[in-house]
């Protein structure tokens, strides 16, 4: 009986860890390409990170093409190195000038394309995190969507360029996106509440008042004994008077 409860549990034991591995690999399989900015605040720069995930079980990640807007471009893309992988910032005329920090934008970069070489390619259950540095960053309340194009070394390329919907369930490839938030000079210049609280006294307040107090008590015994004594004594001299 003990034998074959403890082949029971083992079965168990393993159906348990077979389920957690197959739930585990159902979140690996379902990452999306997304993006992180440091500093969403609007009319600033911000650092921009791109967490590419390999979603292939046979080929790998070699290359990645991140779009960036032209309707509220950026006039300045810098990009962070990163060991095995080239990048290429693609610079497009605008279809209007857009101001954009004061000054009027013609052109902007577009595009930035980062490619590996065959010794740093993302294999499976690998990821990898591209960084660029933007600015500015539109105003307060501005979603900024930034499709991907994740290619692979069989030919499959995945497009991240559809929209999320508030309310509605996420879609297979969303865009990567962020909203950006109040500038910091506006949000300093927002005064905060300050709590209404009454001070308790201090401690040399409170000290004060007690040795006034104290001083106080001692003069009036003091002269309470001088009226007792005065008392006395005249009781006593009525009395003698009386004698006589």
């Amino acid at each position: 009986m003990k034998t074959s409860s403890r082949r029971t549990l083992k079965t168990a034991c393993a159906a348990t860890m077979a389920a957690g591995l197959l739930a585990f690999g159902v979140s690996a399989a379902s990452a999306h390409v997304n993006v992180n900015p440091d500093d969403p605040a609007a009319g600033g720069y911000t650092h921009l990170t791109f967490n590419v995930p390999n979603e292939s079980p046979t080929a790998k990640t070699n290359k990645l093409e991140v779009s960036l807007p032209t309707d509220t471009p950026f006039n300045s893309v810098s990009v962070k190195p990163v060991e095995g992988w080239t990048a290429e910032l693609v610079t497009t005329t605008l279809p209007k000038p857009v101001t954009v920090g004061g000054a009027t934008v013609t052109k902007a970069v577009s595009s930035v394309v980062w490619t590996a070489d065959a010794a740093h390619q993302i294999g499976q259950n690998e990821y990898q995190a591209f960084s660029i540095s933007v600015g500015v960053l539109p105003d307060a309340g501005t979603t900024v969507t930034l499709p991907a194009t994740q290619s692979y070394t069989d030919g499959t390329v995945v497009k991240w360029d559809e929209k999320t919907v508030e309310g509605q369930p996420e879609p297979e490839h969303p865009a990567p996106s962020f909203v950006t938030t109040a500038s910091d000079a506006a949000a300093s210049a927002v005064p905060t509440p300050s709590p209404s609280v009454t001070p308790a006294p201090s401690a040399a307040a409170s000290t004060t008042f007690s040795d006034a107090a104290s001083t106080a008590g001692w003069f009036g015994l003091a002269a309470g004994l001088i009226g007792l004594a005065a008392g006395v004594t005249a009781l006593v001299r009525t009395r003698s008077t009386k004698a006589k």
